[in-house]
């Protein structure tokens, strides 16, 4: 459109158009991939072999993505990547061994900061987006010396409330014990404490199957996350509040159920819907109420984390 500036020259101004892309990750081909909401135009956008990538974030304002890599869980070879939307410009930003095995991913676009769990390290981290200033937030092990031999110290799920300072994560448990939990803390570790004795960790929800990865409504104050235990309460997804009232605490509700080990959840809010992924290979969506449930994809091998962008 034309408008006049101060000096009553006309200028012109474009608003670029985005469009809404998936993107998603399989840890049997390490491969990442790229599709319409609907799950057309599906593409392979980055192909580099078995290093079990499993979480994805979009920096849409630099034209970046981020995924993690587990690599093998038991070499401590862990690594956070980044590529341009389109798969090109590849480039390590935490490098094998600069973390054990990471889980979901989320981006802080304020602060420029990457967040992710760290299962068998059962830790919580950031770092800075070129991978500089890794940070261990929270520490789970207890003084364990043995990487990921106690599994209900697995951090796995991780999402952010940015301003109102507070991260919120997901312990997993051992398979389908009821031993899943989701805590939540501070952004940053409270002064004169640290990572391993830090006292600002609330329990929010405990006794779950095999609680996953997880995302917050923040408007609404709702939690969502995906569960891998046993039916009836695993293979779901799940819907909570993120203020559970102390002492009258609701179970969480289950809004998605028949996953085939549910991993991977991304919402979209301004269209009131989610997207999931499973190991059995498929992606589906669902309204955030868990109505008008659609099979998107399926045999894509063992599909991760996913994250929906408007680029």
């Amino acid at each position: 459109m034309a408008v006049k500036s101060s000096q009553s020259k006309v200028v012109q101004t474009t608003t670029q158009a985005t469009k809404p892309r998936l993107f998603f990750l399989s840890a049997s081909s390490g491969e990442v991939f790229s599709a319409n909401p609907d799950g057309s135009d599906l593409k392979v956008i980055v192909n580099e072999g078995k290093r079990l990538p499993d979480g994805i974030v979009v920096d849409a304002a630099a034209g970046h993505l981020y995924w993690t890599n587990m690599g093998i869980p038991t070499a401590n070879d862990g690594s956070i990547e980044r590529a341009d939307l389109d798969g090109r410009n590849l480039t390590h930003i935490i490098p094998p061994g600069g973390t054990f095995t990471p889980k979901q991913l989320q981006l802080d676009e304020k602060n420029r900061k990457l967040y992710w769990c760290d299962r068998e390290g059962m830790r919580v981290m950031r770092a800075n987006l070129d991978g500089s200033n890794i940070e261990t937030l929270v520490d789970t092990s207890e003084c364990d010396s043995r990487p990921g031999k106690d599994i209900r110290k697995w951090c796995v799920g991780i999402a952010l409330d940015v301003e109102g300072g507070k991260l919120y994560w997901t312990q997993k448990g051992s398979d389908n014990a009821g031993d899943g939990r989701i805590f939540r803390a501070n952004l940053e570790i409270p002064k004169s404490q640290s990572a391993a004795n830090r006292k600002d960790i609330e329990l929010l929800y405990e006794g779950l199957p095999e609680p996953i990865d997880l995302e917050l409504d923040l408007a609404n104050r709702t939690m969502y996350w995906t569960d891998r235990g046993d039916p009836p309460r695993g293979n779901t997804v799940n819907r909570a509040p993120m203020d559970p009232a102390q002492g009258s605490k609701k179970e969480p509700v289950v809004i998605f159920d028949h996953l085939m080990e549910g991993i991977g959840i991304a919402l979209d809010l301004k269209g009131r819907r989610m997207f999931l992924t499973d190991l059995g290979g498929s992606v589906y969506s669902a309204d955030l109420d868990g109505g008008n449930k659609r099979t998107l994809l399926g045999a894509e091998g063992n599909l991760t984390g996913i994250v929906y962008a408007e680029i």
